[in-house]
């Protein structure tokens, strides 16, 4: 009878020991989620262009000679009509007085003719001298009058060219070195002195492919993105260091052609250059701005997870527990993702703590974040297209990478 209370005592130790040794129910994962919310975004594709002056001219000799002087610091700003080189003048000062000389015997032969045929039309009206000698004082008259202005016409071509030996900038602007020294004998095969390049406005050519057009295109005729009114759109320029250029201009010309050497279409901006801190031939990111993304979606970088698989998303549903969300990405807005598809607008997304996540995993939310909002008219931080997601997951952000075919936009004669 001594044998089942103690067997019995034996049980209930052991049950004892298992539930003291047994781990406590693990915690449940917490994370940070943030809601989903459709807005319009503005889109704001990225160009790779080059500075060139609105009006470059070539400072060209317009006569023979040598080059006496220069006249104007290389490299420095220019005024409409400053001097800029001088030629030697005397052998056009010469050349003046030739001309104003022969102007003067001619005038002398008219004068003479003039009162040759003054005295023989009376004569010839009483029949005292001849038609012919009339006739005769008449052509007189007219050859000297001719011979006049034959002088005339050579005193103003020495009066030119001797303007020409002082050479004028016809435009303001910054002004390149001197191409040859002075004491050049200076012809037409070596004319060229030097040039000048207006800086304000300033123009920025860059191309747009056929296949980024061709997007935008159907992108806009969808739905998915909205033009600016009149296809007006903004131009902003970000300088080799990153820094944003202080003006802002507008699309001015695109090629009404196709380019079968690049594939691409040639699309020109101008915009105000004051203070002349563009300078031509300088290689610049070009931003469009206009274009918005209709209930867009945008979603912090840290909350999509790139995966061999694919991108993709955790969300919370009405039971507390984590859902995957595959995402299609559209571009990168600053430090968010704009969302093609895979999200909807009133979804809880998990922001942080998302690696440690299953699908129908029960999870705590420990924070609720603000959801990112942006105006249609604010103009965010250039876009670009989804990379291809990396092999093993990575939290940190994609290089930005402009490959031919991303989703881009153009001129308003390019773009529908």
């Amino acid at each position: 009878m001594k044998t089942v209370p103690a067997l019995l005592l034996a049980s209930l130790l052991l049950t004892a020991c298992d539930r003291q040794d047994a781990p406590p129910p693990s915690a449940l994962p917490e994370v940070s989620i943030q809601a989903v919310v459709a807005q319009d975004v503005p889109i704001t594709p990225e160009f790779v262009g080059q500075t060139e002056s609105s009006r470059q001219v070539e400072i060209r000799a317009r006569v023979n000679g040598f080059l006496e002087q220069r006249l104007y610091r290389e490299g420095s700003m220019i005024k409409v009509g400053q001097a800029l080189f001088q030629l030697d003048r005397k052998p056009f000062e010469a050349q003046l007085k030739v001309a104003q000389a022969q102007l003067s015997q001619e005038q002398a032969r008219l004068t003479t003719a003039e009162a040759n045929l003054k005295r023989i039309e009376p004569l010839a009206e009483k029949n005292a001298v001849s038609l012919k000698d009339r006739d005769d004082a008449i052509g007189s008259r007219q050859a000297a009058a001719a011979g006049v202005e034959a002088a005339r016409a050579s005193v103003i071509r020495a009066e030119l060219d001797l303007s020409y030996t002082t050479i004028l900038s016809p435009v303001g602007g910054l002004a390149s070195f001197s191409k040859v020294a002075e004491g050049t004998y200076l012809d037409p095969q070596n004319s060229l002195l030097t040039y000048v390049a207006a800086l304000s406005p300033m123009r920025v050519n860059f191309s747009i492919s056929e296949n980024q057009a061709l997007q935008f295109r159907d992108a806009i005729e969808k739905g998915r993105y909205r033009a600016p009114k009149n296809r007006d759109y903004g131009v902003e320029i970000v300088l080799a260091d990153g820094s944003r250029f202080e003006e802002t201009g507008r699309l001015t010309f695109t090629d009404a052609s196709f380019s079968q050497e690049t594939g691409t279409f040639l699309v020109r901006a101008e915009l105000p250059n004051a203070k002349g801190s563009l300078r031509p031939g300088q290689f610049v990111r070009v931003r469009l701005h206009g274009t918005v993304r209709p209930d867009g979606i945008l979603v912090p970088q840290r909350a999509v997870m790139q995966t061999a698989q694919g991108n993709l998303a955790f969300v919370v549903d009405a039971a507390g527990k984590a859902q995957v969300r595959p995402l299609a990405l559209a571009s990168m807005q600053g430090e968010y993702w704009l969302i093609e598809q895979g999200l909807k607008a009133g979804e809880n997304l998990v922001v942080d703590g998302g690696m440690k996540l299953r699908p129908d995993m029960p999870v705590k939310v420990v924070k609720t974040l603000e959801a990112h909002r942006v105006a249609a008219s604010d103009d965010a931080v250039s876009s670009q297209p989804a990379p291809s997601p990396p092999s093993t997951p990575s939290p940190q952000p994609l290089p930005r990478e402009y490959p031919e075919g991303h989703k881009g936009g153009g001129a308003n004669k390019v773009l529908p």
